[in-house]
């Protein structure tokens, strides 16, 4: 069987003056929430049973921080791919533009988690969950948030729908 993991960086700190959006780094909360994602990760119980995976992590810095510290060096990742065609700060991404993304790290032999941001992962969780989450339709994508879903074993990721089999959602504090 084979996952795919779609997680929504951790709450960041405002922009600095002079830096871009594509520099922010995690508020003190966000690490709180990577702390709580990293034990879920962790667990074989939760997420720890959905590994080990080929991890796709945008290359903006919050979402680098997002990776480590909550995913890196668990046993939850076996390989891991920065993208900035999943976020650069200049252009939108779409769900489709991840999926691209996703399918071309895919060996179509480890599950897959993908660390990305908003509005592309609710789009792609929206586009590939049968049924879509309660909280998508009612909080919108929450920060530090995972969703996990059934992929087929014998063919890459794609445009399907695919059902949710967890979902993770940190604390708020």
């Amino acid at each position: 069987m084979r996952y795919l993991t779609v997680v929504r960086h951790a709450k960041a700190s405002p922009s600095e003056v002079g830096t871009s959006d594509y520099d922010r780094r995690l508020s003190g909360r966000g690490k709180r929430q990577c702390d709580q994602l990293r034990a879920w990760a962790s667990d074989p119980l939760a997420l720890g049973a959905f590994g080990p995976t080929t991890a796709l992590v945008s290359s903006a810095a919050r979402t680098r921080e997002t990776f480590r510290r909550a995913f890196d060096g668990t046993d939850f990742v076996a390989t891991v791919s920065y993208s900035e065609l999943i976020y650069n700060g200049r252009r939108d991404v779409s769900a489709e533009d991840l999926l691209i993304d996703l399918a071309s790290v895919d060996p179509v032999t480890t599950s897959l988690l993908v660390v990305a941001h908003n509005p592309s992962v609710h789009e792609l969780v929206a586009s590939l969950a049968d049924p879509v989450p309660d909280v998508l339709e009612h909080r919108g994508y929450p920060l530090g948030g995972a969703f996990v879903f059934q992929l087929r074993d014998d063919e890459p990721i794609g445009l399907a729908r695919y059902p949710v089999l967890a979902q993770f959602v940190p604390d708020a504090t």
